[in-house]
């Protein structure tokens, strides 16, 4: 669906924690923009890209009535308000002029669905997502994952924790010439695969529409998994969290796994059968993982996983980093461009699916 704004000129509220660098690129894109942008209004970051910001951080209710003035004067809005699906729904039934949101999050999908909006409201406008933004950090925190595994840096910690020399030294695995299955060839799949391929691996995947990919051995959907499976030496999940792909990774999945799978989970957890994936842990088919994203956040306490010996836990965080603020800016711009000049915005958040 094109973009259908006529108007001569048009107003963006930044409902986000922003550093006014990036406001002003923004505010330089086209002179029939307006920013409306009072930091004051906003929470501090606490550290680089803290879209939420402090939540000690209170508006008094002056404050509260200008926040929201603002916004509802807005077509376009940088961020969900107050970065909460809460915000989303109040500003979605109160600016009857808003045609556009920016989400500061990859995988929006969730906190749209969150917001509990019907499909007619969601049609009154769009939002997007910054996906391809988080493709590189979360890339690179997969590769982590992988040589963690291959290089036993988990045992490795333990016996220096226990001042432990062994007597017989162990192998590791060569990373070079191993293969990996990538769930989810989409952007964070795609760069995954390319700093695999760098280190020498061979790189097969899943995709919802099959077709043949550069660089890319083999590409299924996720009926043909279980058969990527049977020689992967590692496997990384970037699938987003959807009806579909809910326990994708259940004990038949893993158990087409051969033995020592190294497995990664930068996705969401929702996609693991987390009671299978300890199971498999325990016999051996997943030799390590590595894991980013719990189907339940934080991590309850009483978890295994976080004492398991074979298990790194991330707080999800790995999509963090210090550029994310002027990469999301960045995005916003030339998505900005797009939106003045009546083109296709892209990363839609799928309003059906939730993704």
């Amino acid at each position: 669906m094109m973009n259908t704004m006529t108007t001569d000129e048009l107003a963006i509220a930044i409902a986000v924690p922003l550093e006014a660098e990036h406001v002003e690129r923004i505010r330089a894109v086209d002179p029939r923009i307006t920013v409306l942008y009072e930091p004051e209004l906003l929470p501090p970051e606490r550290f680089p890209a803290d879209h939420s910001g402090d939540p000690d951080f209170k508006r008094t209710p002056e404050q509260e009535e200008r926040y929201w003035s603002m916004l509802n004067k807005a077509q376009v809005l940088y961020g969900f308000p107050n970065e909460n699906p809460a915000g989303l729904a109040r500003i979605a039934l109160s600016n009857p002029h808003l045609q556009w949101i920016h989400a500061m999050a990859a995988g929006a999908g969730g906190a749209v669905k969150a917001s509990g909006l019907d499909s007619e409201t969601l049609q009154k406008f769009k939002v997007t997502t910054s996906a391809g933004v988080h493709a590189l950090p979360l890339a690179e925190f997969a590769a982590l994952g992988i040589l963690n595994g291959f290089k036993r840096s988990a045992e490795l910690a333990q016996d220096q924790a226990a001042k432990v020399w062994p007597e017989l030294r162990t192998p590791t695995k060569l990373v070079n010439g191993s293969k990996l299955v990538v769930t989810g060839l989409g952007e964070i799949g795609l760069e995954t695969a390319r700093i695999a391929r760098a280190l020498g691996m061979k790189v097969s995947g899943t995709k919802r529409n099959v077709e043949a990919i550069e660089g890319i051995d083999e590409v299924s959907d996720n009926d043909g998994l279980a058969g990527l499976l049977a020689t992967a030496d590692a496997v990384v999940n970037t699938l987003p969290g959807t009806p579909y792909t809910e326990k994708l990774f259940n004990r038949e999945v893993f158990s087409a796994m051969k033995p020592g799978t190294v497995f990664v989970n930068v996705g969401r957890g929702t996609v693991v059968d987390e009671e299978a994936l300890l199971e498999a842990l325990d016999n051996g088919q997943v030799s390590y993982a590595c894991l980013d994203v719990f189907a339940v956040e934080p991590l309850p306490q009483d978890s295994p996983l976080w004492n398991h010996p074979k298990v790194m836990v991330s707080p999800h965080t790995s999509a963090l980093s210090a550029a994310e603020n002027r990469l999301i800016a960045e995005r916003f711009v030339s998505n900005l461009r797009t939106f003045l000049d009546g083109g296709e915005l892209p990363h839609l958040v799928d309003t059906v699916h939730f993704y």
